[in-house]
């Protein structure tokens, strides 16, 4: 007899989520928004010695959505070089026909794959993106913001981020929060949350880094930080993506004390 085939992930499967934040290191980075990009609807993670990289989300995704690994222009930095939501994925011209032909048998039915002819190829460090919105560098192609709002099917708005114009490197956004650059001055946040429409915080991960897209990855049920990242920091992630139901005011409160701590 035929083996049973595991059935192919659907983008109606509707399932309880377990909301969750959790740490994985990438053999010995704590980078590890660099190589994994997490949406609602597929998680993609590099290629590597690190297989128990992929185990952590494998076994915290798999029940949910796929959980590809693959290499994106011959690299391993998948995080950095493309962008994407549950609608699709944009990655840079430099991807093989092989990877493409990969990611679209592992991706869900429904997810658009679009290759991008792009001066700055690194898509992730240039963009941000989450179901509705996205936000990108200053200087990207007219042409690449229009694939980007058509194959994602999103706002898009062009931004920095406490001045920096990497904006995909220094911001991470869910559809539940958005979390940034810890420089980011109050009107800025302010700006930022009435244009995403959701609670703007700022904040750093894997103890006190500022890149903070470089760091962690995120979804509405489940984020990813570094291995380094502090309890204070987890808290805070927690609570401006609403994987528990942290009250934002108690964690602003015992944050200022951490660093007052720190400080003294």
């Amino acid at each position: 007899p035929a083996l049973p085939t595991r059935p192919r992930h659907c983008l109606e499967d509707v399932r309880p989520l377990p909301t969750m934040a959790l740490r994985a290191n990438y053999e010995s980075s704590s980078d590890i928004g660099v190589f994994a990009k997490l949406t609602n609807s597929y998680c993609i993670t590099a290629l590597g010695n690190s297989q128990n990289f992929f185990s952590v989300f494998e076994g915290e995704l798999a029940e949910h959505i796929p959980v590809v690994q693959t290499s994106i222009a011959g690299t391993r930095i998948v995080g950095r070089v493309a962008v994407g939501n549950k609608n699709g994925l944009v990655v840079p011209s430099t991807t093989t026909d092989q990877e493409l032909l990969h990611l679209r048998n592992s991706l869900p039915e429904g997810v658009l794959i679009q290759r991008v002819e792009e001066r700055l190829s690194a898509l992730g460090n240039v963009c941000v993106a989450n179901d509705h919105v996205a936000l990108v560098h200053t200087e990207l192609d007219r042409e690449t913001e229009e694939i980007i709002a058509d194959v994602l099917g999103v706002e898009v708005f062009r931004q920095t981020i406490a001045g920096n114009a990497l904006v995909g490197s220094y911001a991470v956004l869910s559809n539940n929060g958005c979390l940034v650059h810890p420089k980011t001055a109050v009107e800025d946040q302010d700006e930022l949350s009435s244009l995403l429409q959701l609670p703007v915080v700022a904040g750093t991960v894997n103890r006190g880094s500022d890149v903070i897209g470089a760091g962690m990855v995120v979804n509405d049920w489940c984020a990813v930080c570094g291995i380094d990242t502090t309890a204070t920091e987890m808290q805070v992630v927690e609570s401006i993506f609403k994987l528990q139901e942290a009250q934002p005011a108690s964690v602003a409160a015992d944050m200022r004390n951490a660093l007052l701590d720190q400080l003294a």
